[in-house]
């Protein structure tokens, strides 16, 4: 397969999975904030970027009532979101680039960088094998978040 069908497959699972998984945060919602689904889904959908979900779903399993085996497995699948949405972002904010077989493929990032007395933007990475079996890596990662929060949600008797 041309890397160009390669990548677009794999950065769609990618967003795909996250996604999926992302939305799971609404049970932790609910067991944690102790509300309905419904109300967790309104809750979900006002907070409007991933960082405020995991923040809310955060200072929810800190609190004092909150059993030290779930907080600690909240805090846990939270921190491993944390770690794989930094991939997940960089690839859902990017420009990517085909040669003219479809065969080369890199990413331009859309960030800037500043520093003391120069401003840079735009920088460019290869979409090499090793970069595509990081993405796949991170796919399994986030997948294995999913089935913990599952069991999170299943050991707690939260609402679903």
């Amino acid at each position: 397969m041309p890397r160009f069908q390669d990548v677009l497959l794999t950065v769609g699972q990618l967003n795909y999975t996250w996604t999926n998984t992302e939305s799971l945060l609404i049970y932790l919602i609910a067991g944690l904030a102790k509300v309905d689904k419904e109300t967790a889904i309104i809750i979900f959908l006002t907070l409007n970027t991933t960082r405020a979900r995991l923040d809310l779903v955060e200072r929810l399993a800190k609190m004092a009532k909150t059993p030290q085996v779930c907080r600690d497995a909240v805090l846990s699948v939270a921190d491993q979101l944390t770690h794989q949405g930094k991939l997940r972002n960089k690839y859902s904010h990017c420009i990517y680039s085909f040669d003219e077989t479809g065969t080369r493929a890199s990413t331009q990032l859309m960030r800037i960088f500043d520093s003391k007395d120069s401003v840079r933007y735009g920088k460019n990475e290869e979409l090499d094998d090793n970069e595509m079996h990081r993405i796949s890596a991170s796919i399994e990662a986030i997948r294995d978040i999913n089935r913990q929060i599952w069991k999170i949600v299943e050991e707690n008797q939260f609402p679903h």
